[in-house]
């Protein structure tokens, strides 16, 4: 009987590109869920929260859809986010003068300072290592992240 692990050596296995990517891409997710969970015991509020508090600060007044899209959450999710804030007192909403249809959101007084004490979204060593990095590094870098972002992301039904 012939021993076939002896007479044929294994061949060469070339590295997968895509295998690798994925397996970056799940650290990275990883990596975000673990911070989410620090986060939320830091602060009571999950990532989603923070995001969306984050980003009616930095937009003003807003509607519920420059929300979502500024987010990168579903215009539901937004919803289910905002009920939760306005719940705590962190947000108000209200319809708009000019078209009821339209809800906006302002931070309250509450909301400003949970925003004021919250840590940030990347561990402070991360945040160093990134403001450390020149700019056009850092550049290069979100590039590549939105790069990676648009080949993974779900396409648009068509």
């Amino acid at each position: 009987m012939r021993d076939i692990s002896a007479a044929d050596p294994p061949l060469p296995t070339e590295p997968d590109p895509t295998a690798e990517l994925v397996r970056s891409v799940r650290r990275i997710a990883q990596a975000i869920d673990v911070r989410s969970r620090e986060i939320a015991r830091l602060t009571g509020l999950t990532l989603p929260q923070l995001l969306v508090l984050q980003s009616i600060r930095a937009l003003g007044e807003v509607s519920t859809h420059a929300v979502s899209r500024d987010v990168s959450l579903s215009a539901p999710t937004v919803v289910a986010v905002l009920d939760r804030l306005e719940a705590r007192g962190l947000i108000v909403r209200y319809r708009s003068t000019s078209d009821r249809r339209i809800v906006h959101a302002r931070l309250t007084p509450d909301g400003e300072a949970a925003l004021r004490d919250a840590p940030g979204l990347l561990r402070p060593g991360a945040m160093r290592a990134l403001a450390d990095l020149p700019p056009e590094r850092r550049e290069a870098l979100a590039a590549a992240i939105r790069a990676v972002t648009d080949l993974i992301a779900a396409e648009a039904p068509a």
